[in-house]
């Protein structure tokens, strides 16, 4: 605001110093062009007294304080008010004094003439203060005016800061708020775009920020629940094998090696789950992602004398779904089946139109009801709230049945066709 009103006054005397000096000397060139019209008038009235060698009795009147004094030719004053011998410009008409003519800008000499003579001379003068003391009120409007600018300036300035502050301090006020962790900020529009700008860029960095911590969060509430079950496996198998050392074999040394690899690579998907609105990952390959299951999952469920099976139509279209989204989700489907159902349990997959795919894990339990998809059953340990929400991040859907439990995961279909091998229904009923 400072500046602004600093530039205004500099505007203001950059326009008015020069006003100001030239109205001064249009006034001075006004008041000399008025005695020199004086004089001129007082020169004739004396001429016929002067060339009869006659002093005549009286001059003209001047305007205000203007003098008048009539000078012979040897300069001498005849009448009138002005100095005792004739000055610079009465020496300059006379022409006793020679080179250029003299500068006083209130005062002006003109001859007195006799046919070709010059007999003598009138002087008239004006005091400055009667042209600068006329200037005042000028000057003083020039002055009211230019202080009617600046107060219009500063007020129009401090308005305008107003305008501006305060979006800047709500837009500051959001950003601490941001700071502080609450992502719910929704700026108002002010009609400022720049700052409607700015606002639009931390609401969005605010709901990234808020989705990025949800994911964080659920991974931190229901990776555990993804991790327990290959940590249990691994932990039976390292107590059998201290019960019975002896009949470790190679197999089951690469059967628990296979477990680790299982589990780092659960870990390195939850985590970029986590962390990615979208995920990078290859597409999913139905077939062989199945066929990772069926070898983890039938000696799981053989374990329980469950059995296990899977069915897949000759040919199925590829959904356009990453695979580490739909490992993860059918993973905790079979989970859930395990831990929460009861029976047989298995997989199937077949079309649903031309734009989707269905992916049914089915049991013999009684199923579980549909807000176990919320959050909020995000501690009962059946993680389902995270598969919904991998599979609605993949463009997909989450559905749960009842008698007998099935849990539906629907796919979008990616344009590239996938053919499934031949012989499609595999059972592990160990």
């Amino acid at each position: 605001m400072a500046l602004v009103v600093a530039a205004a006054a500099f505007a203001v005397a950059l326009f008015g110093i020069p006003l100001v000096i030239g109205l001064a000397g249009f006034a001075v060139a006004q008041e000399r062009s008025s005695l020199q019209r004086l004089a001129g008038f007082a020169a004739r009235t004396v001429q016929e007294d002067m060339t009869d060698d006659r002093v005549p009795r009286r001059l003209p009147d001047g305007p205000g304080d203007a003098a008048i004094a009539l000078y012979d030719d040897e300069g001498t004053l005849l009448l009138g008010a002005g100095p005792a011998h004739g000055d610079a410009p009465v020496e300059y008409v006379l022409g006793s004094r020679t080179g250029p003519p003299p500068v006083d800008a209130l005062t002006v000499a003109v001859p007195v003439s006799d046919t070709d003579d010059i007999i003598g001379a009138v002087r008239t003068s004006a005091p400055s203060s009667q042209v600068y003391d006329a200037l005042i009120p000028i000057w003083l409007g020039i002055a009211g005016l230019a202080a009617v600018v600046l107060v219009s300036v500063w007020l129009l300035a401090r308005r305008l800061a107003i305008r501006l502050s305060r979006p800047l301090d709500r837009l500051v006020d959001d950003a601490d708020r941001l700071g502080d962790g609450d992502f719910g900020i929704a700026p108002d529009p002010t009609g400022i775009a720049e700052t409607d700008r700015a606002s639009a860029a931390l609401s969005r960095t605010a709901r990234r920020l808020d989705d990025l911590v949800a994911r964080e969060r659920a991974f931190s509430a229901v990776a555990s629940h993804q991790l327990r079950t290959p940590l249990a496996d691994m932990r039976l198998r390292l107590e059998s094998a201290l019960d019975r050392p002896e009949r470790m074999t190679k197999a089951e040394i690469a059967d628990g090696l296979g477990s680790i690899d299982r589990l780092e690579r659960t870990i390195d998907e939850l985590l970029a789950l986590a962390r990615e609105r979208q995920t990078t990952s290859a597409p999913a390959n139905l077939a062989a992602l199945l066929a990772e299951f069926d070898d983890e999952w039938g000696s799981r469920l053989a374990r329980e004398n469950r059995r296990f099976s899977i069915r897949l139509p000759a040919s199925l279209p590829r959904p356009d779904a990453s695979s580490a989204a739909v490992r993860q989700i059918i993973g905790v489907l079979l989970d859930n089946a395990l831990f929460h159902g009861a029976g047989a349990v298995s997989i199937s997959a077949h079309e649903l139109g031309e734009d989707a795919i269905a992916v049914e894990i089915s049991d013999e339990g009684a199923g579980v009801p549909t807000s176990a998809l919320t959050d909020g059953h995000i501690g009962n340990g059946m993680g389902l709230p995270l598969a919904r929400r991998l599979a609605e991040s993949e463009g997909g859907r989450l559905i749960v049945g009842t008698v007998p439990s099935t849990m539906t995961l629907l796919l979008p279909v990616a344009s590239a066709p996938e053919t499934s091998s031949p012989g499609t229904t595999r059972a592990s009923a160990k």
